[in-house]
């Protein structure tokens, strides 16, 4: 089997780190690649577990040596997906980056064969909803993440498959079978 480069974008809350996270603990054959930020680990993070954890004059620093496949800001904080580790990882692995669209496009630009898949919500309450219950973010935060929802889910049509995440199970099967090449969604 050829190893392929997934690219999970979507809204935040929209359920795509714990799609990512289930289906990386059922498979030896899938990887999540571990992305470099400027912002503070909340509780529990680790460093070189959830992300690298950098400061703004490192992270610059990686930019100029050409260190990300892709990176961008957001909220305030940079973020970015080291190039060596997903070049190297692929050579025996399939890997996924649940990283944001601006990042995904950019991923694909420098690696076409990327497959994109956007997590979308059911619905805007649902999605609310679960960004309130996880409890991480502040009111503004949250307020801020859905101010960018529009943007996130209008990019929706330059990625290959859409997965709406109404149910968690199937939401996991949906995308182990994207990454198996076994049906198309979109």
């Amino acid at each position: 089997m050829e190893h392929v480069l997934l690219v999970v974008s979507g809204p935040s809350g929209v359920g795509k780190g714990t799609i990512v996270k289930t289906l990386v603990k059922r498979r030896e054959d899938v990887v999540e690649s571990v992305s470099c930020t400027t912002r503070a680990p909340r509780e529990g993070e680790k460093h070189g577990r959830e992300y690298f954890f950098l400061t703004k004059e490192e992270f610059e620093k990686r930019i100029e040596e050409n260190d990300f496949l892709e990176y961008d800001e957001h909220f305030g904080n940079f973020y970015g997906t080291p190039k060596s580790f997903v070049k190297e990882t692929l050579k025996t692995k399939s890997v996924i980056l649940e990283i944001d669209v601006v990042g995904g496009l950019n991923a694909k630009k420098e690696i076409p064969q990327t497959v994109l898949v956007m997590i979308a919500p059911p619905s805007i309450e649902e999605l609310k909803r679960r960004l309130i219950g996880r409890g991480t973010e502040s009111k503004e935060e949250i307020e801020n993440r859905l101010a960018r929802l529009e943007y996130e889910l209008s990019q929706k049509d330059k990625y290959d498959y859409v997965i709406v995440n109404d149910d968690l199970e199937t939401a996991i099967r949906d995308l182990e079978s994207i990454i198996d090449g076994k049906q198309s969604l979109k």
